[in-house]
Order: structure tokens, then sequence, then C-alpha cells
């Protein structure tokens, strides 16, 4: 009888500690949510963070968490409490927002595809949600945008890239055209001065016969 009552007072107290230490988790929370409505989001989190450690699996606690790290522009962690939250919640509604939270910060970042699953994920949780719808909708146009504009940079690129070659053919035939076109004016130029230099010796032997008297020829005899 002794041995059947201490293991009902082991279970007893077990079940108190498990009791006083979930407790203690939802104390954090309400600690943490109360700095959070006060704005001081680091101060939150190390709250959240509290429940976490006392309860590894409270899945309030990580979408908090998510919460306080966003707000603080900690989105890398953000993301990484936000996806263990969406694994474990079983509530449609907190599921919907966890979702919903997703997909603003990729949206935030560009991050298109991520997006578009993220809120519809949350549209299925909660279809009702016309500010998601809206998100999803404008996220759905941003993507579409932010395509067109990178095949138009793409092709602007190619187009420059053409015109450069362009540009670099344009400058090799000029330079190869150069210093044949230089060749040919100086062999003009030689021409020239030979000429002038011929006719000067010319006009020179002309004018120096013109000054010698002429001899008369003698009359062979028959």
């Amino acid at each position: 009888m002794y041995k059947e009552i201490r293991y009902i007072l082991v279970i007893l107290l077990c079940a108190f500690c498990y009791q006083s230490y979930a407790q203690r988790d939802r104390q954090y929370i309400r600690n943490g949510n109360k700095l959070y409505r006060m704005q001081n989001y680091a101060k939150a989190e190390v709250q959240y963070r509290k429940a976490l450690t006392a309860n590894p699996q409270n899945s309030q606690a990580m979408y908090n968490l998510g919460c306080a790290l966003m707000m603080q522009q900690k989105d890398s962690a953000a993301v990484i409490q936000y996806n263990n939250a969406g694994k474990l919640e079983i509530g449609k509604g907190r599921k919907a927002m966890v979702y919903h939270n997703l997909g603003t910060i990729f949206q935030a970042h560009q991050m298109y595809a991520q997006a578009i699953q993220a809120y519809q994920e949350s549209l299925r949780n909660n279809p009702n949600d016309n500010e998601t719808r809206y998100n999803l909708a404008l996220c759905k146009r941003q993507q579409k945008n932010d395509k067109q504009n990178k095949n138009k940079k793409k092709q602007d690129n190619k187009d420059k890239d053409k015109e450069k070659n362009k540009q670099n053919q344009d400058q090799k035939q000029n330079q190869e055209q150069q210093p044949k076109e230089q060749m040919s004016k100086e062999n003009a130029e030689q021409l020239l001065n030979a000429a002038v230099q011929a006719e000067k010796a010319t006009q020179q032997r002309l004018k120096k016969n013109m000054q010698q008297p002429r001899k008369r020829s003698l009359l062979k005899n028959w």
C-alpha cells in the first residue's frame, strides 16, 4: 500500500512540475506580448525565447518571436521562426497569419515566387482574408513586371554589346586602313619629289646647253 501511495505521489509531483513548467512558458509569452505592445521588440524577443526554452514546441511563442524579429528587421531569423510555427500550428486562423507574414517578408525582398506560395497557403487556411488576397494579386503583378524589366535589361545589354562590338570592328578597320593610306600618301610624295627633281635636272641641262657656243659641223669629203 505504501508503495502504491509513493507511485501516486511521484505521478502527482510530475504532473505538478509539468503544469508549472507549462505555466512558465505562457507567462513568458504574456510578458513578451506586453513588451511588444509597448514597441520594446528586443525585450519582447528575450521573453519569447525564454518561452521556447521552457516549451520548444510552443507554436505561439514561435509566431510571436517571428513578429518581434520582423519588427527589428531581422527578416532571415523571422522566416525561420515562422516556418517552424507553420509546421506545428494546427489552428487554421493562426496558420493563415503565419504564412501571411512570411509572404510579406518575401515580397519585401522581391522574392515573388516564395511570396506567392506563402500567400496561397495562407488563403487555403483562411479563404476570407481579403488583405492576403490583395497582397497575392499585387505580388503576381510585381512578379510579371520584374520579369519584363529583367528581359528588357537583358535585351538592352545585348544591344549594347552589339554596338560595342561594331565600334570595335570599325576602329580595327580604321587602324588597318590608316597605315595603307599613309603609305600611299608617302609614295605619292616620293613620286612627286622625284618628278620635280627630274624636271629640275632637265631644265638645268637645257639651260647649260643654250649658254655654250654651237660648233659648225664639218662636211665630209667624198
